[in-house]
């Protein structure tokens, strides 16, 4: 039985380490989607990891949970408790210093409360690019990135943020500090505690700092955005891209039309390449060497592409200001999408060779339900997609938040059919948790908990998100 942060143990904090901790503010209460609102007795901002571990330390001896906040930018609850006594909210926000840059191994050591946005800047001054890259960049906290193994646009090539990741400093469930800080890509002593932590979303311990691998700026970006013929068009212009430009295809991002159509609706600001909304639409992005010459290359690809009916127009990016207004629509598209209100929104991911039919067996799932609207996009190159639900055009969300549950289950049953994943960048949360215990393989999520048991026997570091209690 877990007890409430409460003014006493508010004061029992304090003495321990003056002016770490207060009343919770509203605002590390909010999820971006106003789906819940979140319970908090005491809201802890420490300054140094060994801070950290004195808080986690005392909630341990007294019982109090703690939820782990970053830049709160995360979709599925796993920053707002819910269905727990008043827990002390830890916030990593002051902890935001650059320790280490390696420009010869291709490092930096940063603290966990710097922005995704800050640390890309970093190393950018380096002359390194460090690059996962998110919509929430300006906002997200890099502890919070790793703690989801969060993706992005550039997963294709570099991977999630556990592959950008070589070791990490974490404050245990009991207070000790795990050091693995090691600028190391060889390392093979034991257990993995760094992926082990990475994507435990704050369950296991709180990241507290961590070893990111840094790459090599492109000298030359080379982008497109081009009208496809439909998802399997797109599928066979990708294989194409990465045989003729050698692999370094690095971005390959799906659209549909009615994101388009969202975009006009309440974002008309945003200028799209296109005239109207075509039904399917792919914006890709090679990084080369100055010499590769990836343009001609590139335009080659489109040409064939054209001539085979894959694509039917395409616009190549004549300047860095064209190719920032390509990106300028992607990135906007989740904003139209909150604008609009989902009914119910999914991060699924799918074998890469079986999306196409996904996307058209979904759609024939889903028109039993009305003349609802779906929003599919999301990032093809490595078969993660966002599966989104709407209202019809001048309804209401609320006329149709009845349906939110039995969208879910048509969806999440499906993706289990084509042996997929109902969280492929988001993390599971505390509203995927219950949906983790119904599609997840047995003999893990057993592995998972006695991992939590031992770990964590008090159950103190972020009740009932990934396993329910």
């Amino acid at each position: 039985m877990l007890n409430p942060a409460d003014d006493a143990f508010l004061a029992l904090l304090n003495e321990a380490i003056p002016d770490v901790a207060g009343p919770i503010e509203p605002r590390y209460l909010e999820e971006p989607r106003g789906m819940v609102k979140g319970q908090g007795g005491v809201l802890a901002r420490p300054r140094s990891t060994q801070e950290v571990a004195t808080v986690v330390r005392l909630c341990g001896e007294h019982g109090v949970a703690v939820v782990p906040y970053g830049g709160g930018t995360g979709l599925v609850g796993g920053q707002v408790a819910t269905g727990v006594a008043a827990p002390l909210v830890l916030s990593l926000e002051r902890m935001s210093a650059v320790r280490n840059v390696d420009p010869v191994g291709n490092t930096i050591t940063v603290e966990a409360g710097m922005t995704l946005a800050a640390v890309q800047d970093a190393a950018d001054q380096a002359g390194r690019m460090f690059p996962l890259s998110l919509a929430s960049e300006g906002s997200c906290l890099i502890g919070g990135n790793l703690a989801t193994n969060a993706g992005g646009v550039q997963v294709l090539r570099y991977g999630n943020a556990r592959d950008l990741c070589l070791g990490v400093e974490a404050v245990m469930p009991d207070g000790t500090i795990h050091h693995g800080l090691k600028r190391l890509r060889k390392d093979n002593t034991g257990y993995d505690l760094r992926n082990l932590l990475v994507g435990s979303e704050g369950t296991l311990g709180v990241i507290t700092a961590a070893v990111l691998k840094l790459v090599q700026k492109p000298a030359a970006l080379t982008t497109c955005f081009a009208i496809v013929e439909g998802p399997r068009a797109a599928a066979k212009l990708l294989a194409r891209m990465q045989v003729a430009l050698d692999g370094l295809v690095s971005a390959f991002e799906l659209m549909s039309g009615v994101g388009f159509e969202f975009l006009h609706e309440t974002m008309p600001e945003v200028r799209t390449p296109f005239e109207g909304a075509p039904d399917w639409m792919v914006l890709a992005e090679i990084g080369s060497g100055v010499d590769a010459d990836m343009e001609t290359r590139m335009s080659a690809v489109l040409a064939a592409a054209l001539e085979d009916g894959l694509i039917c127009d395409v616009v190549l990016a004549q300047s860095a200001a064209q190719r920032d207004a390509f990106w300028t629509v992607r990135e906007s598209i989740p904003a139209a999408n909150k604008r609009i209100g989902a009914i119910s929104s999914h991060d699924i991911s799918i074998p890469q060779d079986r999306i196409a039919a996904f996307i058209d067996e979904g759609r024939t799932a889903l028109a039993p339900f009305g003349p609802l609207r779906l929003n599919c996009f999301g990032h093809l190159g490595d078969g993660n997609l966002h599966f989104n639900v709407y209202p019809p055009k001048g309804d209401a969300k609320a006329d149709w938040a009845h349906l939110k549950r039995d969208l879910m289950d048509v969806v999440h049953d499906l993706v289990h059919a084509y042996d997929g994943s109902i969280s492929a960048e988001h993390g599971i949360g505390r509203f995927k948790a219950g949906d983790l215990q119904r599609y997840g393989d047995p003999a893990k999520l057993a592995a998972m908990r006695g991992i939590k048991t031992a770990l964590d026997p008090m159950g103190i570091m972020n009740p009932d998100v990934i396993l329910t209690r």
